[in-house]
């Protein structure tokens, strides 16, 4: 998979995803000023979501649209994203702007006009979320454009995931990422199951990671170190503007140690290797092996009294010991001296 420069493979660094969702609570200013807070703090991408209130639902206050049991209870779904929308007209702007700081940027589309929008922006990749893995016909229309299709599994069950999966197949799209996602606000981390990253990824043989709604940086982490290779995070330049995604968003500090921490897990991780290195090497000198521990005379035998397994490792492997006893030694011996075979005999 390939977004913008990045490539997203088994051996590549993580990708890192500042979500700004509606985090410009309104202001295309501070939209701006948070794409160059997400670069200062280490990411490699700024995602927008790309809705109206009312491609997304209706503004009705039956019960059926009420919210419950979220940090947005009482509002109807409208009221919500008639709040946390971004306005279309500043997109073309947004994309701009993320070019200019070096930062990839796409969107979750979440209706036909969306996608037409970000087709018109050649948005370099899409992003199913989670509530939208359900439409496959939205699937469909996305992965029909030949380009990546992150898609997050919050409220998916396998049968789920394999319709969204067929859908892209369907389309000859097989660039594709599975996200563990939790659509909780904030996550609980005892619900994160993060082994399934990892899951996800030998069941389906997809590229996976995280798109994270816990607190702080440890699910990021976890993910890494279970081969995620996409972390996605709330970003906000300070919770205090406040808005519908505030109070699980990272700020700019937070965003920050948290890419720090999850590249210095990559370096951590690093690859299955039996070799050592040069340093590693070195350190063998400090292993055990087969030293003179009391002066030996010629001729005298080789007993477990005056030749041990011992620090340091210059001497023979204390794998010949058992060899070793019982044998003679063909000259005096210091004690203190290296063992070797050519001074035995009967060996």
């Amino acid at each position: 998979m390939k977004i913008g420069t990045h490539n997203i493979d088994a051996t590549s660094k993580v990708f890192i995803i500042a979500e700004l969702s509606a985090n410009h609570n309104g202001s295309i200013d501070v939209a701006l000023e948070t794409i160059k807070a997400a670069k200062r703090a280490g990411a490699d991408c700024i995602k927008l979501q790309t809705y109206r209130a009312d491609t997304i639902t209706i503004d009705s206050k039956k019960d059926d649209f009420l919210i419950k049991g979220t940090i947005w209870e009482g509002k109807n779904l409208y009221e919500l994203y008639e709040e946390a929308y971004t306005p279309w007209e500043w997109h073309e702007t947004l994309f701009k702007a993320a070019a200019e700081e070096g930062l990839v940027c796409f969107s979750s589309p979440f209706d036909p006009t969306s996608v037409a929008l970000l087709e018109a922006l050649n948005t370099p990749a899409y992003k199913i979320a989670s509530f939208e893995i359900t439409d496959i016909p939205l699937i469909e229309l996305v992965a029909s454009k030949g380009k990546p299709v992150i898609i997050s599994t919050g409220i998916a069950e396998e049968a789920d995931i394999r319709l969204a999966l067929d859908a892209c197949h369907r389309m000859g799209n097989y660039d594709i990422a599975l996200l563990k996602c939790t659509s909780s606000y904030p996550a609980p981390l005892n619900e994160a199951n993060l082994v399934m990253v990892r899951d996800m990824a030998e069941k389906f043989g997809v590229i996976t990671g995280l798109s994270d709604h816990t607190m702080g940086s440890t699910a990021p982490i976890v993910a890494t170190c279970f081969g995620g290779k996409i972390i996605e995070k709330h970003f906000i330049l300070d919770r205090s503007i406040g808005g519908p995604d505030a109070s699980f968003s990272m700020n700019e500090a937070e965003f920050t140690a948290m890419v720090k921490a999850v590249r210095e897990a990559e370096q951590a991780i690093g690859v299955v290797d039996y070799s050592l290195t040069d340093k590693q090497q070195k350190g063998k000198d400090f292993c055990r092996s087969l030293y003179v521990v009391e002066d030996i005379k010629k001729g005298e035998v080789i007993t477990a009294n005056n030749v041990r397994s011992i620090r340091p490792g210059f001497g023979m492997h204390p794998k010949h010991l058992p060899e070793v006893l019982g044998t003679k030694a063909i000259k005096a011996l210091e004690k203190g001296t290296r063992l070797t075979f050519d001074m035995l005999t009967g060996i």
